[in-house]
């Protein structure tokens, strides 16, 4: 009694401050209210990310009202029920793990499943003995949520991850989660703990205000079979990686994107770095978009008028190779044949003072960028890259890069500014912005639609656009095409450029290939443009991204 009193004392007195300030604190203590994240939807509402609440399963063998015996009584049903309810332990196991529990009945987390959805739980409750109230079962869950993808894989890449940061807040990590994180994150509430009769209520101060919901552009069919055949043509051709972009003309809106690379640890391609955005070199692919400067400036008109080429020349005392030339070719066939020397020709002679070969190298990238080429897309894919071309002087050395440059080489172009302005060849002129998100929505009600929107309302006239798409009807359709053996397509009429590109180590050209194609269909009437980059495949640009984009365009067309 004195004991009791002395502590009575001391509590409400000697220490009253101390413990009236610590109340004071508790009362008054913010307690952050985390908001729900929005989801991510595929263009028809499917979704494609979401947070999905699951439980850990679990009983409490150290709850004062266990009914030992009922548990005993019921074990073998109980068992039997927990072997069928998921597989991995036999009855008998199950068995011999809760009497080994019951022996020391000291565990008060002894998990049964991990990870269980909300049916399985209400599924466990109907089993022998966990059907009883927890105080006599024991029988509790824990709840957590995890961001789920449903089609598991499909546009993994693009459409990213999460991650919980130092502050226990879970936020965007990569792809559209990192890039929109700040929409779909929505706005944290504040509550704080009140005095109430029976102890402390928490009460909400500030409501958290849930986060976007975001309907991407993506297509659920589109991104299968561009998954498919991607992955198919990875494995028959062993290449490194791989990636694909498809997108509709005239939106710019992107109705697949893949990207898969060999996973020496799981032995198969998996999804992988979003090689669609990242800067490399072309290739040959950047000859139509050299044609289409040269268009738009006058160097060419007459795509049918031959210009001397010939199958290797000296510029600046440097050779230029042409394994596809020949003595004369017209601009058209220059791109039909993927002539470089014929490429270099036109570029080299027009940005000049004199139209001789005192080339002003600069005025080629200046031409470029009132373009609109280097300007970002903003498509909310993370990590987008824009096209690195360094700017030329008047030098022998600048002038010989002006060639290179012209077709494909020392310049680092991501495959969907590339893919960007074919789109844009294909669309009459009209440079639309490539674009992933297509609605935000909040409750159900949307927001904000992303509509159309323009790099350059054009970026080559009609007349010229016409022109080009003619020039790249050729490669897969003249009688030279590069692409004319693999990408014809009896039912789907194919216009695209082939492209190939040694990759560099150490500053200096391997013998590894970077192959891709490019292109757009039906070429008549163009609904859907598409590229495909592969790294190191063991056949050629045609017979490996140009049969990748074929395939698409044939499987669309029987859909």
């Amino acid at each position: 009694a004195i004991l009791i009193i002395t502590g009575l004392v001391r509590t409400t007195v000697v220490l009253a401050d101390e413990w009236n300030k610590r109340a004071e604190e508790m009362v008054k203590a913010e307690i952050p209210i985390v908001p729900q994240r929005g989801n991510i939807y595929a263009d028809n509402g499917t979704i494609l990310a979401a947070d999905i609440t699951f439980y850990d399963a679990c009983i409490d063998f150290k709850a004062e009202g266990m009914k030992v015996k009922a548990l005993l009584d019921t074990l073998p049903a109980l068992c039997d029920s927990l072997a069928h309810f998921r597989p991995g332990k036999s009855a008998d196991e199950w068995s011999a793990r809760i009497k080994d529990e019951l022996k020391t009945r000291k565990n008060r987390a002894f998990r049964l499943f991990e990870k269980i959805t909300d049916n399985d739980v209400k599924r466990l409750r109907t089993f022998p003995f966990l059907s009883l109230p927890r105080n006599k079962s024991g029988f509790y869950t824990t709840s957590i949520k995890v961001r789920t993808k449903p089609y598991g894989t499909m546009a993994a890449r693009s459409i990213g991850n999460v991650a919980e940061r130092e502050d226990r807040e879970i936020h965007g990590r990569s792809g559209l989660e990192m890039a929109l994180d700040s929409f779909l994150y929505g706005q944290a509430g504040v509550a704080e703990n009140v005095q109430v009769t029976t102890g402390m209520a928490r009460m909400v101060k500030k409501p958290a205000v849930p986060g976007y919901n975001i309907t991407t552009t993506i297509n659920v069919t589109l991104q299968d079979i561009v998954e498919q055949e991607l992955e198919k043509m990875c494995v028959e051709s062993n290449a490194e990686w791989g990636t694909c972009v498809l997108m509709e003309v005239a939106t710019g809106e992107i109705k697949a994107i893949s990207n898969l690379e060999w996973s020496e640890k799981r032995q198969k391609y998996v999804e992988g770095i979003n090689h669609a955005v990242l800067g490399y070199e072309p290739g040959s692919t950047i000859k139509p978009i050299s044609m289409m400067v040269a268009l738009e400036d006058g160097l060419v008109s007459d795509i049918d008028a031959p210009i001397v080429t010939g199958s290797q020349v000296m510029y600046e005392g440097r050779p230029i190779k042409d394994p596809h030339g020949g003595a004369a070719l017209s601009p058209r066939q220059i791109i039909e044949t993927s002539s470089n020397i014929g490429m270099s020709k036109i570029i080299t002679s027009g940005f000049s003072k004199d139209k001789g070969f005192a080339a002003e190298p600069g005025r080629f990238r200046d031409r470029l960028e009132e373009m609109g080429f280097f300007e970002p897309y903003n498509t909310g894919i993370s990590g987008e890259q824009v096209p690195q071309m360094r700017r030329l002087g008047n030098t022998k050395a600048d002038r010989v890069a002006l060639t290179r440059m012209c077709y494909g080489y020392t310049s680092l172009i991501p495959p969907l500014c590339t893919l960007g302005m074919y789109n844009a060849i294909a669309n009459d002129g009209k440079y639309v912005r490539p674009h992933l998100v297509k609605k935000f929505s909040r409750e159900g009600e949307p927001d904000s639609i992303v509509g159309v929107t323009y790099i350059r309302r054009q970026v080559c006239d009609s007349v010229n656009a016409a022109k080009l798409r003619i020039c790249l009807h050729d490669v897969v359709w003249g009688s030279r095409g590069t692409a004319r053996n693999f990408v014809k397509d009896p039912d789907v009429e194919i216009a695209g450029k082939t492209g190939t590109c040694y990759t560099t180590e150490n500053g200096k050209y391997t013998n590894i290939r970077r192959v891709s194609f490019c292109g757009f269909f039906p070429y008549k009437n163009p609904k859907y443009s598409c590229i495909v980059v592969m790294l190191r495949p063991n056949r050629g640009a045609a017979a490996s991204s140009g049969v990748v984009l074929r395939n698409i365009a044939h499987k669309m067309y029987a859909n």
